[in-house]
């Protein structure tokens, strides 16, 4: 293939433009410092300025509301502010779910049960399916949270090469599926309880958001679920029609030497037995705690279970505990659990990778809350739908716009959950203005976000997998660096962008429910 260096034209300077800019951005902490400032100085300065707007309310007609922005430097507002200060953070709605489901989740992960699970399934699959096995691992590898995006692409590689075929042919799947397809999954995430706790942070007390409109970590989930298959799809045609032109992929011999050192164990096979039985047994209990009439997990006054249950209302702690019955379950079969005390053990070394997220929602919790005293929410909303309707953008072409947007700013910031920080305090109280509900807006920008994580280079994981490529390369002449990872990656994000926008536009036009009692649409008043 052609060297990295010698690659010229307008596309390679774009990429470059975005590395400059990217790497201009500050930290995410300091990022959301300097946001609050902004918001502080904004509301001084255009203290007084306000919208009139149509307000419902529950069982009234709608009525003319007047709002308008509130100076936070006045002494009032910065009382309040203070007063809050602790509150406001500990009682940000992101911080609790995602905390409670990496305690869950860290779980399975320390004991080793998602890695052998991967492995178990990649090398468990016959040569001629190897790829689609890595492109549904990958997507499905975010249950590890990042690690997964590390994992998929060196376990591919190695499979690969021990398969006969070119290692850099699997390196290129596994991070395009595990990085590209980072949102989507036949299971619940951290990522779910994540967005849909900023999401529920935002939508609180948006008054023509009802109060009752889902927000819970399930708001995405058949979505999500069906675009697994989307995604896998997508991966196995780019890496068969695209990747393996470029790298080629020439057949060599098989080494079963290399597939037995990354076999799974004895103790790995009776640890997945021992785990598959939990989740079986912990899912009948949660049928007989749900399905009969007049169960613990119905509706007391009507029986029901969609759209608002005590099942809806307790999605976090039943996963939590699914999480903990079946990794404990994992880590005595396997004989990593070997005593009680070793439980606390792995779940207080599971929170270690959310160490640097417990930092940086200080700072976003402050400035969600600033943003949301100051009325530029409710401001910005009235104003940027009243634009859209001047410029007749709903339907299909908003959610293609915003999606475009989102997949822009994801080039210059990867982190999702930051950009949801930003963006949800704007854009779902303003898409609720035209009748998107919460859910629908967050499933969209879940479509932005994850198509070009594996394009930036400005991503957490560029040098580990230009790492990768260089160890399995053939010749020590070729020279490994950026440009070859994105010119890779970009057949993979051009058909995620247009393969993802296309499955929720027709979601969206076929009127489909997103999840569990989650409507596309919000109540007409």
């Amino acid at each position: 293939m052609e060297k990295p260096n010698e690659q010229k034209g307008a596309f390679m300077y774009f990429i470059k433009g975005i590395e400059f800019v990217g790497n201009k951005l500050p930290h995410p902490f300091w990022l959301f410092v300097l946001l609050s400032l902004t918001v502080l100085f904004l509301s001084n300065w255009l203290a007084g300025t306000s919208v009139t707007y149509m307000a419902a309310k529950a069982g009234e007609a709608p009525a003319e509301t007047k709002v308008a922005v509130v100076n936070l430097l006045s002494y009032d507002a910065m009382r309040t502010f203070f007063a809050n200060f602790v509150n406001t953070y500990v009682r940000f709605q992101p911080l609790g779910l995602v905390l409670t489901m990496m305690l869950g989740v860290g779980l399975v992960e320390q004991t080793g049960m998602i890695s052998a699970l991967m492995r178990k399934t990649i090398l468990g699959a016959p040569g001629w399916l190897v790829t689609t096995v890595v492109a549904i691992v990958g997507i499905n590898a975010n249950l590890a949270s990042d690690a997964g995006i590390i994992f998929t692409p060196v376990i591919a590689a190695a499979v690969f090469k021990a398969l006969g075929r070119n290692p850099w042919v699997g390196i290129a799947a596994g991070y395009a599926a595990a990085n590209g397809g980072f949102t989507a999954n036949f299971f619940i995430a951290g990522t779910d309880a994540l967005l849909a706790g900023i999401t529920q942070s935002v939508a609180k007390g948006v008054p023509y958001i009802p109060a009752d409109a889902p927000t819970h970590p399930l708001i995405n989930w058949y979505f999500i679920f069906g675009s697994t298959f989307i995604l896998t799809f997508l991966t196995v045609y780019v890496t068969e029609k695209y990747t393996i032109k470029i790298f080629g992929d020439n057949d060599g011999a098989r080494d079963e030497e290399a597939l037995r050192q990354h076999a799974v164990t004895p103790a790995e096979n009776r640890g997945l037995l021992c785990g598959l039985l939990a989740v079986v047994l912990y899912i009948a209990l949660i049928v007989y705690l749900t399905y009969p009439e007049g169960s613990f997990f119905r509706n007391a006054r009507n029986g029901t279970i969609l759209p608002s249950s005590p099942l809806m209302s307790s999605i976090m702690p039943i996963l939590f505990f699914l999480f903990f019955f079946m990794g404990t379950a994992y880590g005595y079969g396997a004989g990593i659990i070997k005593k009680s005390e070793d439980i606390p053990k792995l779940m207080t070394k599971g929170l270690t990778g959310s160490i640097s997220f417990i930092v940086v929602v200080l700072p976003a919790s402050l400035f969600v809350e600033l943003f949301r005293m100051s009325r530029f929410d409710t401001i910005l909303s009235v104003n940027g739908a009243e634009l859209l309707k001047a410029w007749n953008l709903h339907g299909v072409p908003l959610l293609v716009v915003f999606i475009l947007v989102v997949t822009f700013l994801n080039l210059f910031m990867s982190s999702g959950s930051a950009k949801w920080l930003i963006l949800a305090p704007i854009f779902v109280p303003m898409f609720a203005q035209v009748g998107f509900s919460p859910a629908l807006t967050q499933a969209a920008y879940r479509v932005g976000d994850s198509c070009t994580n594996n394009l930036t280079p400005l991503s957490y994981y560029v040098p580990v997998i230009l790492g990768l490529f260089e160890q399995y390369k053939k010749d020590e002449n070729t020279e490994v660096g950026i440009g070859t990872l994105v010119s890779v990656m970009t057949p993979y994000s051009m058909f995620f962008i247009v393969g993802f926008t296309a499955y929720l536009v027709v979601w969206y036009l076929l009127g489909l429910p997103l999840g569990p009692g989650v409507e596309l649409l919000l109540p007409r008043p």
